[in-house]
């Protein structure tokens, strides 16, 4: 009987592997699959940043309106940041200049690493009618978190907008004479508060519905902690 030798056994037997990983034909191991990311860690800061901003610009602004209200509405004291008028401006300022900073850093990096034309466009009218529609009929589909749907493009495009259009007019309203372009531009100090409070709204419905999606699909909420 033939004798097999030590160097035949060796290359007879299994290797041993420190984790886990599938073989192709060649007897080749696979890398071991990661997870993919979703957001970059600097979307993630400017995004829980901006939303701290916002709170804190909506709930002082709020305190403000109620001193000097636009027409006959009252924001409860619960839910107003700053215990007077003064204090409701203080917050509002710092507020202002947190958003604006890191408004400019998170649409500036969008910009540079093509992440605005990648995510957002194309966008059209039958792409959104067509995810409303599903939305409306609880079949709008988050399969892909790293894909937006039109409905997202259009609500997100929708909200940068807005806030350049909050931070704008809140500059003509600190600041009248010393933006004279800026404030002729808006129509005017009158038109611009009316704009200022209709911009807040918007941020307001958008968070709203932001939320909303958030809790109909939570995994957008850990994508947003973790990255992935």
């Amino acid at each position: 009987m033939r004798h097999t030798s030590i160097h035949n056994l060796v290359e007879l037997a299994p290797v041993a592997t420190s984790s886990p990983r599938a073989v192709v034909g060649d007897g080749l191991p696979l890398p071991t699959p990661r997870s993919t990311n979703v957001h970059p860690i600097w979307l993630r800061m400017t995004h829980w940043i901006n939303a701290l901003a916002v709170v804190v610009m909506v709930g002082s602004g709020w305190r403000i309106f109620n001193a000097s209200p636009l027409f006959d509405l009252r924001f409860p004291s619960q839910i107003t940041l700053g215990s007077w008028l003064g204090g409701g401006l203080q917050w509002h300022f710092a507020g202002m200049w947190l958003l604006a900073a890191n408004g400019l850093l998170y649409l500036g990096m969008n910009v540079t690493t093509g992440r605005l034309a990648r995510k957002f466009f194309p966008i059209t009218a039958a792409a959104v009618w067509r995810d409303l529609r599903a939305a409306a009929r609880g079949r709008l589909s988050h399969a892909d978190p790293r894909h937006y749907n039109g409905l997202q493009r259009l609500a997100y495009l929708f909200v940068m907008v807005d806030l350049m259009l909050l931070v704008l007019s809140g500059l003509v309203l600190w600041k009248s004479v010393q933006f004279p372009l800026l404030r002729d531009l808006l129509g005017g100090y009158d038109l611009a508060r009316w704009l200022h409070f209709g911009a807040m709204g918007g941020v307001v419905v958008f968070a709203a519905g932001h939320l909303l999606m958030v809790a109909l699909v939570p995994r957008t909420l850990f994508a947003m902690v973790r990255g992935h």
